[in-house]
């Protein structure tokens, strides 16, 4: 069967590329192994999907071609999704630093996007398994499925990365990117929870559940939101964050009092209160069961305020400020939300996503090496070069 343009991958960048090369007139076919489309958006946020950010900004994605990712974001911003959900009456709101989340359902968001490829003529063809992709000397790509052979004059690749395989994901994309002889940047889960040696997982495991607004710091950046205490580690939104940013073997440092200075608080609480017990003073600061497993932690007996000495309260003080932690890594592609590396973007041309070297052929979302930040940023990536794939393939 002969389609102007094949997609592979029915995500959020293979739905709104699909939508948006229908609409230039083109005959698209839209392949996913899945039995439905956007299990990935389903699930986001809670399953209320983070979709974009009113602060998309190139700096807060990471590449190794730091500006690849600026062209599409500037030809599709955040303003032209958000108008699609307005124009759809889809409800949403501001969640916090300018995350915007489906009031209702994500199922919406999905819903949208079909929508917009039935509008454009997209052809489905779900729980489809390609066997093989390749170029033909006259049409451009042939793909052979298990249902059937297609070929297209356009083959674009929207099959994501490694994280989440509960959802399906596969190397697919790296495997045809290799075939036509690009390079793959080595992989590893990002946005994900550290996970922590037993010494420090044991006795945190008991407090799980709290969270605290911190700081985490890795040798490149810094995070100030929360931190959450897991029974396997580390998580929260400044531990995701800062987990794209770290490599293993390296520690991380984590300020429990970022908003201020832990040294004046402390002498002004001397001064004021002699007689109270340190842990009922770090308990007007943290939650108390944290405080008890902190000491706990810094072998620190609880005394009054006045009997800690100069050593001790700087000890104390570097603790609170800088608490260094050596992950023993991170849960993985199990629970990662995106896949750092990928398709290295020398091979595509940035404003189309085009490889450069094989017209025709495309990569988009997150099989390519753009990963964006926590709160939107990786979706926004999605519907930006799917778009620009859409209106050049």
């Amino acid at each position: 069967m002969k389609f102007d343009v094949v997609i592979i991958g029915a995500g959020a960048a293979g739905l709104h590329c699909a939508a948006v090369a229908g609409a230039q007139g083109k005959k698209v076919l839209l392949i996913d192994h899945a039995k439905r489309p956007g299990k990935k958006i389903l699930i986001s946020g809670g399953g209320r999907s983070n979709f974009t950010n009113y602060y998309i900004e190139p700096e807060k994605y990471i590449c190794e071609n730091r500006h690849f990712c600026k062209s599409a974001l500037s030809q599709y911003t955040q303003w032209d999704f958000i108008a699609l959900v307005e124009k759809h009456k889809i409800p949403y709101h501001e969640k916090t630093l300018g995350q915007l989340f489906c009031d209702n359902s994500a199922k919406e968001l999905v819903a949208m996007l079909v929508k917009e490829c039935e509008k454009a003529g997209v052809v489905f063809s779900f729980q489809t398994e390609v066997i093989n992709t390749e170029k033909t000397s006259t049409t451009g790509y042939s793909v052979i499925t298990n249902k059937d052979k297609y070929t297209c004059k356009s083959l674009i690749i929207a099959s994501g990365g490694l994280s989440m395989p509960k959802l399906g994901a596969t190397p697919f994309a790296y495997k045809v990117a290799e075939q036509f002889g690009l390079e793959v940047l080595p992989t590893r889960a990002g946005l994900v929870p550290f996970t922590l040696q037993p010494e420090l997982k044991t006795p945190l495991a008991e407090i799980s559940g709290v969270s605290i607004p911190v700081s985490v710091s890795t040798p490149r950046t810094s995070f100030n939101e929360d931190m959450l205490i897991t029974h396997r580690g580390l998580s929260g939104p400044a531990v995701l964050q800062a987990s794209s940013y770290w490599l293993p073997g390296e520690d991380i440092t984590v300020d429990l009092y970022p908003t201020g200075n832990f040294d004046e608080v402390l002498e002004q609480a001397i001064a004021a209160q002699p007689m109270l017990q340190l842990k009922n003073f770090l308990s007007t600061l943290f939650a108390k069961r944290f405080v008890e497993t902190f000491l706990q932690l810094l072998q620190i007996e609880s005394m009054m305020l006045k009997q800690l000495n100069h050593k001790q309260k700087a000890n104390l003080s570097t603790s609170i400020h800088a608490w260094k932690i050596k992950p023993s890594g991170t849960e993985g592609y199990r629970t990662a939300e995106v896949t750092l590396g990928g398709v290295n973007t020398d091979h595509l041309s940035s404003k189309t996503m085009e490889v450069k070297d094989h017209p025709g052929l495309f990569f988009i979302g997150e099989a390519v090496d753009v990963t964006g930040w926590l709160g939107g940023y990786n979706f926004q990536w999605a519907w930006s070069s799917g778009y620009v794939a859409g209106m050049n393939c």
